[in-house]
This record gives C-alpha cells, structure tokens and sequence, in this order.
C-alpha cells in the first residue's frame, strides 16, 4: 500500500513542526483496547486512525522529513522497578535554526510539544524530567536513547502493513545515557496540584 494523492497533498500542507503537532494532536489516542500491542507505520497509523506515543512520533517524523529534516526518534526510559513502574515514551526531535525541539502524541497535559529553543539533545529531555511522574507524584524518567535516524534503517518503515517491532528494538540497542547523578538518592515528589493537572486527558478511553 502506497500514500493516496490526497494523503500526500495534506502532508504538503503541514510544512512546519507546529502544523505537524496539531495534526497529531487531532488523531484520537490509540488505547490499544484489544489488548494487542502495536507499532504501526505512519500509512498504518492514517488509516487505522488512532495512534499512541510511538506511532505518533514515527508519523511526526515521516511528515518532518518530507520537508527537509532527518527522521528522527528519541526514547525515553523510565524506572523499570516494580514499585515504581512508569510507561516509557517516545518523541519526534528535530532542528530548526540549530536548536532541538520534539514533536509528542500523548493523551495528557504533560510531555507534550517542545519548541526548538533547546541547545542540545539532554536539554531537551530534560525539559520532560518535572512532568515524568506516577499517580502518587513519584518522579521515574531515568534515561534517554540517543537519536534514532530512521533513514539508516533498511525497513519499509514509511507504510508498512507490519507492526515496526524492529524499531522498537533498535531503541532498545542504541547508547542511553543516564539522568540522575549518582549522588542523588532522593526526589521530591510532584505537588497534589501536579498530579491533578496530569490527570487530565485529551481522548477518553
């Protein structure tokens, strides 16, 4: 399967980082309700018409990179213990005028777009440090992958009919750096009002 011409003209229109978010933002949430996870490909994700954070982020930088960027992913890796369990995510960075921003799909009112106003890679994530957090405030972003080019990939990622289960592995291969300092034992927890806030959701389930 192939972009219709009219899939393709709308992706010409959506010649800016910020036009690519809010499209993003008005694809319903992807809740995976039959219990079977998914990657779909950006053509997948268009039809099927719902999209959590990766297959957000693969659409974001499918449309990205037909308008001169790289496209690029980023992983964001919480703690893995079982106490404090938290969902990983995935972004869409990109450059523009030698600053990084991210284009996000996520069903809440955290770890949303960043404008490219950030000097590198670390200081982009760590703008999403404060927002990572459980429902009783406890603070779980603890590493972040390097850039994923996912022109290097010999995979028909563009519009496969396949799950991308490959990228999620290669996230997983890639160098990942540490956020905490090692001296830091403790954190703060997130405010009563924080933990409101995130409660908040664009889509219902």
């Amino acid at each position: 399967m192939i972009f219709t011409k009219k899939e393709l003209i709308l992706f010409k229109k959506l010649n800016t980082p910020e036009k690519i978010q809010d499209f993003l933002n008005s694809i319903p949430f992807n809740f995976e309700k039959n219990g079977i996870d998914t990657i779909k490909s950006p053509l997948e994700t268009l039809h099927k018409w719902n999209a959590h954070c990766f297959e957000g982020a693969l659409l974001g930088a499918y449309i990205l990179s037909l308008h001169g960027h790289k496209p690029l992913l980023l992983y964001l890796q919480s703690t893995k213990d079982t106490k404090n369990y938290d969902s990983d995510h995935v972004i869409a960075p990109f450059k523009e005028n030698g600053y990084w921003g991210a284009l996000s799909k996520t069903n809440h009112g955290i770890l949303r777009y960043r404008e490219p106003i950030y000097k590198n890679i670390r200081e982009l994530v760590m703008s999403y440090f404060h927002e990572y957090f459980l429902d009783d405030g406890t603070k779980t972003l603890r590493k972040y992958s390097d850039v994923l080019d996912l022109n290097k990939l010999k995979i028909n990622w563009q519009n496969s009919e396949d799950d991308l289960w490959i990228i999620d592995r290669e996230l997983d291969k890639i160098k990942h750096y540490d956020i905490l300092p090692k001296k830091i034992k403790k954190l703060r927890k997130a405010d009563k009002v924080e933990i409101e806030m995130c409660k908040i959701t664009e889509y219902k389930n």
